[in-house]
């Protein structure tokens, strides 16, 4: 009987396998159970599944290091920092995703979901996902067959682009994504080129943005391949750190994390309702080699604690899809002086800047006497500070992580370290007759450099 004329309610069957709207959005586990008609079309074609081949096949699928990883990326030692990053999160979301699969082929082994118009049908592209032995066995054996593996392999590789979308967010479970009748592969592409990008090279920090975009607004916005992921010679496309999207905010972590520990290159997503328009943040300089410098020699030296300065972020209105956006600082002790830095070249300085940590003890030999420079005249100074002159220490152990944020974006992204109050002691250079380095000695517990 052919379906009612009028209903809404789209036929399952050939590329279709669910009922989304054309356009919509969908956290991580809103989209898990919207895949789950995928299942339940694999266990009502298996009639007879075995729960702990299909949970080992997932686990090794969005697993590192296994032969049946669908992100064949090494996070050992060496890796850089993005990539040990990047490497982390896709352990961590793979693990929960797996957990999800595992309880919900459990669930609905008893709970049948019913599907509309008799069993599931659908043609899968084959992506090329490697199966274990067993899954192999099961799926295209006596039981299996090739209606059973194309449902099985078009929930499998949600399941990774899943993953893979959520890569660049802290927060990844609130992240609201962008989804079509066909799931997230519309992603497909942008996915190709970002998965190339981290696993031939270091990942530029705009790239890992403009993925982080095209998941959530389905558009990757301005590009670029600057040297530092900030421009592009020759090229008037201005590259982002950050964007905003109907209903929330899109920025670096550190923005409201500690920047001794929070990640160099991971965004988090920010709820906002008064967000109403897509723009992307940009830096107010695109190439900071550039910009006019300050010596700190010519600075006046600290003579005491500069007392606390407040800060609070401004976004500046949106110009052609475009906004830049800075951190104001204010100093009370100086009659409320106030002093702008952009938040790009802040976020720059944290990405660049070096973390002292506990081996750094044993190093006490042969460091250097540092001066010391006063902070509030570092943030009111014109251009970037940079240092000729040996080692300069400020005391930022009094202020809070925007005001530190802040004076990381003043200072020339070069030989610069964050280092925890408590080693104070300890050397200021990893190597001894290296280029003098700007200090930041500030709250915190020690961290390994990352």
């Amino acid at each position: 009987m052919p379906p009612s004329q009028t209903s809404t309610t789209p036929a399952l069957g050939g590329s279709r396998w669910n009922t989304f709207p054309a356009t919509g959005t969908m956290t991580a586990r809103e989209f898990f159970t919207g895949t789950e008609p995928l299942l339940q079309g694999v266990i009502d074609a298996l009639q007879s599944v075995d729960r702990e081949i299909l949970g080992a096949q997932i686990r090794a699928t969005l697993g590192l290091g296994t032969r049946e990883t669908s992100l064949p990326l090494a996070i050992g030692p060496d890796a850089a920092s993005a990539t040990r990053e990047l490497g982390t999160q896709a352990e961590a979301i793979g693990q929960e995703i797996a957990s999800w699969a595992t309880a919900a082929v459990d669930r609905l082994l008893t709970h049948r979901i019913p599907l509309p118009a008799g069993p599931l049908v659908v043609r899968s592209h084959c992506y090329g996902h490697l199966l274990t032995h067993p899954a192999t066995d099961l799926l295209m054996g006596r039981r299996g067959g090739p209606v059973t593996m194309q449902l099985y392999n078009e929930w499998l590789h949600q399941m990774v682009l899943l993953r893979d979308a959520l890569l660049p967010f802290t927060n990844w479970k609130d992240v609201p994504l962008l989804v079509t009748p066909t799931g997230l592969r519309h992603t497909e592409p942008a996915r190709d080129r970002f998965l190339t990008e981290l696993l031939v090279r270091q990942i530029r920090h705009t790239s890992i943005v403009n993925f982080a975009r095209h998941t959530v607004t389905g558009s990757s916005g301005p590009d670029g391949s600057g040297p530092d992921g900030y421009g592009r010679p020759g090229s008037s496309a201005p590259d982002g750190y950050g964007f905003d999207h109907d209903g929330g905010t899109v920025l670096p972590a550190v923005v409201d994390a500690p920047p001794l520990t929070a990640p160099r290159h991971l965004l988090t997503w920010r709820p906002d309702p008064a967000v109403g328009e897509t723009a992307t943040y940009v830096a107010e300089v695109r190439d900071y080699y550039a910009a006019p410098r300050t010596l700190i020699e010519h600075l006046p030296p600290a003579t005491g604690t500069s007392g606390p300065i407040t800060a609070r972020i401004v976004a500046e209105p949106v110009v052609d899809g475009t906004r830049t956006a800075h951190v104001e600082v204010t100093h009370t002790a100086h009659n409320d002086a106030t002093a702008s830095i952009d938040l790009g070249q802040c976020l720059r300085g944290h990405r660049f800047a070096h973390r002292q940590g506990p081996a750094a003890r044993a190093e006490a030999a042969g460091a250097r006497d540092a001066r010391t420079a006063d902070t509030w005249a570092v943030l009111h100074a014109p251009g970037l500070v940079c240092t000729e002159g040996g080692d300069a220490v400020l005391d930022a152990t009094a202020q809070d992580n925007t005001v530190v944020l802040a004076i990381l974006g003043r200072l020339y992204p070069d030989h610069v370290v964050l280092r925890p109050a408590g080693h104070r002691a300890g050397p200021v250079n990893a190597a001894g007759n290296g280029p003098g380095r700007l200090v930041i000695d500030i709250r915190g517990e020690a961290h390994q450099e990352s």
